[in-house]
């Protein structure tokens, strides 16, 4: 089966190798010629585990190859996913520019009956939309269906994502098109994946659902670490307590400096504006909004207490990246926490292993030190901030460390370390929810 992939982002390059690997002809179409170009020579855009190793053996195999011609790609196909970004506009909604440029560029290409699967993270109804741009628009008189097939990847995980998903929802009308989708992902039945076959709407609203109920767990345990500083209860011990709970698990029980990325924030914003454009107040998922905007400054205030004030101390970031083994720093806490910590009058020294191009590119402005290591971060520094927990964050050499530093503070958003080990060491420590020193 051949099979054309439109948009060469996250979602569209594992989602096209992965095809590739389950034994599919794909091409993968990006207007974007410097891409194209740099993809063709083996060269990934972003930093994910083993994507480039799959892009390698898929290009040599001779079923994944790459161009800027969407005619010819769609003629080819009797499958096109379209996988481009759906962005937060400022009201809230997703903006669907790039979707409605796709569509009618297809209706202007189509010239025979093909399946066209949404894979963005679209608002409810915009499958039955692009069906019908592309119907009015169609140049030739073709049959085309149109599937919704959201994406399920986490960054960072994205291969093990694809190849051993949890589940695999398919919304849309006709059978015809629900067979072909299910015998591209073959293997995965096989391997007895659960499949949700459904109808357009509900598959919408499965992958929204899905994230805003994730993004509400970070909120909900962010909020029981604030009070648990507040009354000298330790929010590890809860969460995993709490965890042990089949109806509650322990997933996504880990506080911290509150949820960033490409999906979290904008898909619950969408989810809030699609309630208030229906006329029902998503009062909930507004609340975790908010939750998390406060949680990133409730870092800074902490950084803040320990050196008694910020004005000319020097602080050293470890992590800019939103979460580890990803160079993706969209919506990332740090972007809030290093900006508010400069704007407070800190020197900011930071360290990520794979993101600081990243970060310079969203805040070239930022007057930042960027370092090459942990240590050179540390050095000089009145305050030690983790906010990603990269592995290699959590066995650093703590004395070293200590010596380096001016003052021996460290602020831990991610609770790798446990205090009463720090403190033995002779830091002063505060993590998120450990009972420690926030003000009453």
């Amino acid at each position: 089966m051949h099979i054309a992939v439109v948009g060469t982002g996250y979602v569209g390059l594992v989602s096209g190798a992965g095809m590739a690997d389950f034994g599919m002809n794909v091409i993968c179409i990006d207007k974007d010629i410097e891409k194209i170009k740099k993809l063709e020579k083996g060269e990934i855009p972003f930093y994910e585990p083993g994507l480039k190793e799959l892009v390698e053996k898929n290009v040599r195999a001779g079923r994944l190859s790459f161009g800027t011609d969407l005619a010819e790609a769609v003629r080819r196909a009797l499958v096109v996913f379209i996988c481009v970004g759906t962005p937060p506009a400022p009201d809230g909604s997703a903006d669907l520019s790039f979707i409605r440029e796709v569509a009618l560029g297809l209706a202007e290409v189509i010239d025979d009956y093909k399946v066209i699967v949404t894979k963005s993270t679209v608002p409810v109804g915009t499958n039955r939309w692009i069906k019908k741009l592309i119907d009015e628009n169609k140049k030739n008189s073709v049959a085309v269906d149109v599937i919704s097939n959201p994406e399920f990847l986490r960054e960072g995980s994205a291969i093990e994502d694809f190849m051993r998903p949890d589940r695999v929802v398919i919304g849309g009308e006709s059978a015809y098109a629900i067979a072909i989708i299910k015998d591209i992902y073959r293997p995965l039945y096989l391997a007895e994946t659960p499949f949700v076959i459904t109808d357009l709407e509900t598959a919408e609203m499965i992958k929204y659902a899905s994230n805003s109920f994730l993004a509400t767990k970070i909120s909900f345990i962010n909020e029981i670490a604030n009070l648990c500083e507040r009354v000298g209860a330790d929010v590890v011990t809860v969460a995993k307590a709490m965890g042990f709970d089949p109806r509650i698990g322990s997933r996504f029980l880990n506080p911290g400096p509150g949820f960033g990325g490409s999906c979290f924030p904008k898909d619950v914003q969408a989810l809030c504006y699609l309630g208030r454009k229906n006329g029902y107040q998503l009062r909930i998922l507004e609340a975790v909004l908010e939750v998390n905007r406060e949680q990133r400054l409730i870092t800074v205030e902490k950084v803040e207490r320990m050196c008694g004030g910020l004005q000319g101390k020097t602080i050293g970031v470890l992590g800019l990246a939103f979460k580890p083994n990803t160079s993706d720093v969209r919506e990332s806490p740090a972007l809030t926490i290093v900006e508010e910590l400069i704007n407070r009058g800190a020197k900011v020294k930071a360290y990520d292993p794979v993101a600081l191009e990243e970060f310079q590119r969203a805040k070239p402005d930022l007057p930042v030190t960027y370092v090459e290591n942990a240590y050179q971060a540390a050095e000089g520094a009145d305050c030690l901030v983790i906010i990603t927990e990269w592995n290699e964050f959590r066995y650093l050499d703590l004395e070293k460390i200590k010596s380096l530093m001016r003052e021996p503070c460290l602020v831990d958003t991610r609770n790798i370390y446990e205090p009463a080990q720090i403190k033995k060491l002779g830091f002063r420590y505060e993590g998120m929810g450990r009972g420690t020193t926030a003000p009453k």
